[in-house]
C-alpha cells in the first residue's frame, strides 16, 4: 500500500504529454527535408499542419463523452495504440497521397495528418476525467497543472530530440521511432492504472481518505460522486462559465500552436539558422513556460484558499496573465535583435501557460461529474486554435511577413483575456435552475 500512489498516476501523464508533444511537433524540424521532397508552398506547408486540428478538436469532443461513460482507462488504451500508429504512418504519408490520392502528396499528408489529431484529441479532457477521479480537492488546480506540464516541457524538448535523431537519420525513420516511444507507454500504463483510486490495490485508505476528503470544499465546489444522469451535455451552452471559459482556452490554444508549428520555420527563414542550431533555439520559447505551467496551478489554488474566491483563483489569475502575453507578442515585430525576440517570445509564451490549469480547473470546479465530457466539449472549441493558428498563418506570412503573426498572436490573447472576465467557476446550470455559488 502506498499513500501518494496519485503521483505516479500524475507523472505517467505527463510523461505521455511529452511524447505527445514531440509527436505533434517533429513534424515542424523536418519541414525543409519533406518541402524539398513534395515541393509544398508556404500556404500548402501551412494547410499541412493545420490539418491536424481537424481531427483534434472531434477527438476532443467525443473522448470526454466516452471517458464519462466506458472510462478513462478505456480511452487511454484506445487513444494510444492510435496515435502512435498513426505517428508511424505520417513515415508514408505522401508517398499513400501519390498512390491513391490521386497523385497528391498533400492529401495524403491531410488524410494522415487528420487521423492522427482525432487519436490525440482526447487526451486532455481524458487526463481533465483522471484528475477529476484521482486529485484531492486542495490539489485540483495543482493537480490539472502537473498534467499540463508535459506541454511546454514537451514541446521544449521537440527541439533537441528532433533535430538530434533528423542529424542521425531520416525524417521517415524518425516518426518509425516515435511511434514505437507511444506504444511502449501504452503498455506500461495499462498496467498501473484504475479508472478510480478505489480499484487500485496500491492506494491506502489513508490516501483515499484524502481523496475524497469534503473538509477542504470551497462553498461552490462539488466532488466528485455519482454521474449526474440530469446534466445532459448540451447544459454546457446553458452556462456562460463554461462558454467564456472555453474561449479564454482558445486564446492559450493559438499562440501554444502558433509557436510549436511556425517557430522552426520563422528562425530558419528571418534568420538564417541550420537546422542544426535549432536544437537549442527552439526550446528558448518554452524555457519559462515549463515552469510557469506548475507555478500557476499552486498560484491558483492559493489564491483560493487565501482569498475564498473561486473568480479570484481562476478567472481573475487568467486575465491578468493573458494581458501580459498580449502585450509581450505586440513587441515583437518592434525588436530589432534575435535576442529581443527570443526573450519576448519565452516571457510571452511563459505568460501564456501560466494560467493553463485554470481552464481545465474551471470545469471541475463547476461540473466534475460531468469532467470528461465538458471537457471534450471545452477542447473541441479550444481546438479550432489548431486549425486557424498554422493555416492563417501561413497566408499572413504569405501576404504581409512574419510580423503579421505575431500581431495575431496579441489579438487572440486580448480576446481570451475579454472572455476570461466573464468566467465564474462554480456557478452551475441543471436544466432551466442556476445554483449560484455561496462565495465571492
Amino acid at each position: 500500500m502506498q499513500h501518494n500512489y496519485r503521483y505516479k498516476i500524475m507523472l505517467m501523464m505527463v510523461l505521455m504529454v511529452i511524447i505527445n508533444y514531440i509527436d505533434r511537433g517533429a513534424i515542424s524540424y523536418a519541414q525543409k527535408d519533406i518541402i524539398g521532397e513534395f515541393g509544398f508552398s508556404a500556404i500548402a506547408w501551412g494547410a499541412v499542419l493545420g490539418y491536424f486540428g481537424y481531427g483534434y478538436l472531434f477527438g476532443a469532443l467525443f473522448g470526454g463523452m466516452l471517458a464519462d461513460k466506458k472510462g478513462p482507462k478505456f480511452v487511454w488504451i484506445i487513444i494510444g495504440i492510435g496515435w502512435s500508429v498513426f505517428v508511424i504512418a505520417t513515415a508514408f504519408a505522401g508517398e499513400m497521397g501519390l498512390a491513391l490520392f490521386g497523385g497528391s502528396a498533400l492529401t495524403g499528408f491531410a488524410f494522415i495528418r487528420i487521423l492522427f489529431g482525432f487519436a490525440e484529441g482526447p487526451t486532455f479532457s481524458t487526463i481533465n476525467k483522471t484528475n477529476a477521479n484521482w486529485a484531492t480537492p486542495k490539489e485540483r488546480g495543482f493537480a490539472v497543472s502537473l498534467g499540463l506540464l508535459g506541454t511546454p516541457l514537451g514541446a521544449l524538448l521537440t527541439a533537441p530530440v528532433a533535430v538530434g535523431l533528423l542529424s542521425i537519420t531520416s525524417w521517415k525513420v524518425m516518426f518509425i521511432l516515435l511511434g514505437s516511444l507511444g506504444i511502449l507507454w501504452v503498455i506500461i500504463w495499462s498496467k498501473m492504472f484504475t479508472n478510480l483510486p478505489e480499484e487500485h490495490p496500491k492506494v491506502s485508505k489513508e490516501e483515499l481518505e484524502k481523496i475524497r476528503s469534503t473538509k477542504d470544499l470551497l462553498p461552490d465546489e462539488k466532488l466528485v460522486g455519482e454521474h449526474d444522469n440530469n446534466i445532459k451535455w448540451f447544459h454546457f451552452f446553458r452556462n456562460p462559465t463554461l462558454v467564456f471559459n472555453a474561449l479564454g482556452y482558445f486564446a492559450f490554444q493559438y499562440t501554444n500552436f502558433l509557436l510549436l508549428t511556425w517557430t522552426p520555420k520563422y528562425l530558419q527563414d528571418e534568420f538564417g539558422f541550420k537546422l542544426s542550431e535549432l536544437w537549442y533555439l527552439g526550446m528558448i520559447p518554452w524555457i519559462g513556460a515549463c515552469f510557469t505551467v506548475l507555478l500557476g496551478g499552486k498560484i491558483s489554488d492559493y489564491l483560493r484558499m487565501k482569498t475564498g474566491s473561486l473568480r479570484i483563483a481562476r478567472s481573475g489569475l487568467a486575465v491578468v496573465s493573458l494581458l501580459c502575453t498580449a502585450t509581450c507578442f505586440i513587441l515583437i515585430p518592434t525588436a530589432d535583435t534575435i535576442v529581443g525576440v527570443m526573450v519576448l517570445m519565452c516571457i510571452g509564451n511563459a505568460f501564456n501557460s501560466l494560467p493553463n490549469s485554470v481552464y481545465w480547473s474551471v470545469i471541475i470546479d463547476t461540473e466534475p461529474s460531468r469532467a470528461g465530457t465538458y471537457g471534450g466539449i471545452t477542447h473541441f472549441i479550444t481546438n479550432f486554435a489548431t486549425i486557424l493558428a498554422p493555416t492563417l498563418t501561413g497566408f499572413l506570412v504569405a501576404i504581409n511577413g512574419y510580423s503579421s503573426m505575431f500581431v495575431a498572436a496579441a489579438i487572440a490573447s486580448v480576446v481570451g483575456m475579454v472572455a476570461m472576465a466573464f468566467v465564474k467557476p462554480g456557478q452551475r446550470r441543471t436544466k432551466n435552475v442556476t445554483v449560484m455559488p455561496l462565495s465571492k
